[in-house]
C-alpha cells in the first residue's frame, strides 16, 4: 500500500416535491439495499427509490424528489443482479479509479463516459500526526488531489455522464465553491453549457477562478448558499437545467466509489472508523452507501462506524444527535472559516443523519481554530495541504481524543475533502510572512543563526 425542509421550513417546494416533507423515522440503508426487487425485472441491478415512502421512479428523466411525498430518491442496487454483473477479478486488474468500479456505477452500458482520471487518490499513513496527537494509527484519504481538487470530481463524472446519456444541454448547482469549480470542468470536457449560483461573497477565490476559468456562467446571489440552492432547484424545470448537486442521487454514486477505494486500501478490509466533514450532508451518505454495498457483495466483513464532523457556527445536524431529535433545524445565518461546509440547511440532512445513525456513529462540532491547527499540523507533519474543510476530520480526531470519546489505541480514517490551494487567503492569513534580507549569503547566515 502507498503511504499512503424539513417539517416547518418555509422554502417552497422544488418541482415535483410536495411542500410537506415527512419526520425521519427509521434508518435510510437496511439489508433490503441489496435485496430482491419487486415488480418487472431487468439485468440492471438498479432502481431509483423514495428514502422514505419507497416509490420507483424512472432513471430515464431528471428527478430529483418523490413524486407521492416529496422526500429524496437514492439509487438501489439488487445484490444478486449486481454479482452477476461484475467481476471482482476484473475490477481487481483496473486502476484505482472511480470508473473502476463501473459493473456498481448506474449508467447505461453503451453510455459515453467524460472522465479526467478521477479516483484513485492516496490513503496516507500518517504516522508523525498519529504521533503528535497520540494516536495508534491515523490514515486520511485525501481527496484534494483529484483533477480540480476536490472530491466532487468523483460525482461530477458520473453526475455529466448521466446528463449526456438523458440528452440534457445544460448543467447547473448552487455552490461554496468545489461543486462549481468540478462542475464546470466536466460539462467543459463534455461541450455542455454550465451555470453556477454562488453566494455573494462567500466564495473562496481559488474555486471562483477555477468555475470562471472552466468557462461556466457564473451567478452571484443575494444570500447564503441554501437560497441560492433554493433558486437553482426552482428554475431547473422551467429552464431546462439539470441540477448536480448532491440531490441528484447520480453524484452519490460516483461518490460512494471513496468507500470502495479504501477498503481496496486496506488490502479487502473496512476500516474500524471514519471521521468526515459535513456539510451538504451527500458525501457521508455516499461513503455509507459505498461501505454497505461492498459489504453487502461480500467485498469485505464489516463496515466502520462515522463520525461525523461539522464546524461549531454549522452544525444542523450535529445539534441533531446532541439533543436526540430526529428532525433538522437549520442554522439561519451559517458561519465558519470552512467554507466548503458552510450550510445551515443541508440538502442532505435525511441521508447523512441516517447513514451516520445506521453505522453506529454520531456528529460533533469542532471550532474553526480546531480547524485551522489540524490544517497546519497536517501541513507541516504529513505534507498534506488541505482546505479548513478538509482539515475538519483530523480536527474532530484531535477533539475527541482530548474528550476521552476516541481510544488511544484506535485505527481512523479521516477523510480529507479538498486541496488547500483551494482557500489560499486562510492559509496565508495564519502563516508567517516571508522576511526581507539583502541578497548577501551574510544576511542568510545571520537570519537563520538567528532562527
Amino acid at each position: 500500500m502507498d503511504r499512503i425542509v424539513q417539517p416547518g421550513s418555509a422554502r417552497r417546494a422544488w418541482p415535483g416535491e410536495f411542500r410537506h416533507v415527512q419526520q425521519c423515522e427509521g434508518l435510510i440503508f437496511t439489508p433490503a439495499i441489496v435485496g430482491a426487487f419487486g415488480g418487472d425485472t431487468t439485468s440492471d441491478p438498479f432502481e431509483m427509490r423514495c428514502i422514505e415512502c419507497g416509490k420507483v421512479h424512472t432513471q430515464n428523466r431528471a428527478a430529483y424528489a418523490c413524486t407521492s411525498c416529496g422526500n429524496l430518491l437514492e439509487l438501489r442496487m439488487d445484490r444478486a443482479k449486481a454479482l452477476e454483473r461484475m467481476s471482482e477479478a476484473k475490477m481487481q486488474k483496473r486502476p484505482l479509479s472511480v470508473w473502476r468500479y463501473k459493473e456498481l456505477i448506474p449508467v447505461g452500458e453503451g453510455a459515453q463516459v467524460f472522465t479526467l482520471n478521477e479516483g484513485g487518490t492516496q490513503l496516507l499513513d500518517a504516522k508523525r500526526l498519529a504521533e503528535e496527537i497520540g494516536i495508534r494509527r491515523l490514515r486520511i484519504k485525501f481527496d484534494g488531489t483529484n483533477p480540480t481538487g476536490s472530491f466532487k470530481d468523483r460525482g461530477m463524472t458520473v453526475g455529466i455522464t448521466k446528463a449526456r446519456e438523458l440528452g440534457m444541454k445544460t448543467v447547473a448547482c448552487a455552490s461554496t465553491g468545489n461543486t462549481s469549480a468540478s462542475l464546470a470542468a466536466y460539462a467543459g470536457l463534455a461541450g455542455m453549457k454550465c451555470v453556477v449560483l454562488i453566494p455573494e461573497g462567500k466564495v473562496a477565490l481559488g474555486k471562483l477562478a477555477q468555475a470562471m476559468m472552466h468557462g461556466a456562467v457564473v451567478v452571484s446571489v443575494e444570500g447564503n448558499f441554501d437560497q441560492a440552492l433554493d433558486v437553482v432547484m426552482r428554475s431547473s424545470e422551467k429552464l431546462g437545467l439539470y441540477v448536480l448537486n448532491s440531490v441528484n442521487p447520480f453524484r452519490i454514486e460516483g461518490q460512494k466509489t471513496a468507500a470502495y477505494e479504501i477498503c481496496d486500501q486496506l488490502g479487502g478490509k473496512s476500516p474500524e472508523s471514519l471521521y468526515i466533514p459535513v456539510g451538504n450532508g451527500g458525501n457521508s451518505a455516499a461513503y455509507w452507501k459505498g461501505f454497505e454495498e461492498y459489504e453487502a457483495l461480500g467485498v469485505v466483513s464489516g463496515h466502520p462506524i462515522i463520525r461525523g464532523i461539522q464546524a461549531e457556527g454549522s452544525a444542523p445536524i450535529a445539534r441533531m444527535f446532541a439533543s436526540g431529535s430526529a428532525t433538522m433545524v437549520p442554522v439561519q445565518k451559517p458561519d465558519t472559516v470552512a467554507t466548503a461546509i458552510r450550510i445551515g440547511n443541508p440538502a442532505n440532512w435525511k441521508k447523512t443523519y441516517r447513514a451516520i445513525k445506521e453505522s453506529g456513529g454520531s456528529a460533533t462540532t469542532v471550532t474553526d481554530a480546531q480547524i485551522l491547527s489540524a490544517q497546519t499540523k497536517m501541513a507541516k507533519l504529513e505534507g498534506v495541504f488541505a482546505e479548513p474543510a478538509g482539515a475538519a476530520a483530523v480536527a474532530g480526531v484531535m477533539d475527541d481524543l482530548q474528550r476521552g470519546i476516541l481510544g488511544r489505541s484506535s485505527e481512523v480514517v479521516c477523510v480529507s475533502t479538498g486541496h488547500g490551494l483551494k482557500d489560499p487567503d486562510v492559509a496565508i492569513a495564519q502563516s508567517a510572512k516571508p522576511t526581507t534580507i539583502e541578497a548577501s549569503v551574510e544576511a542568510l547566515e545571520r537570519l537563520l543563526g538567528a532562527a
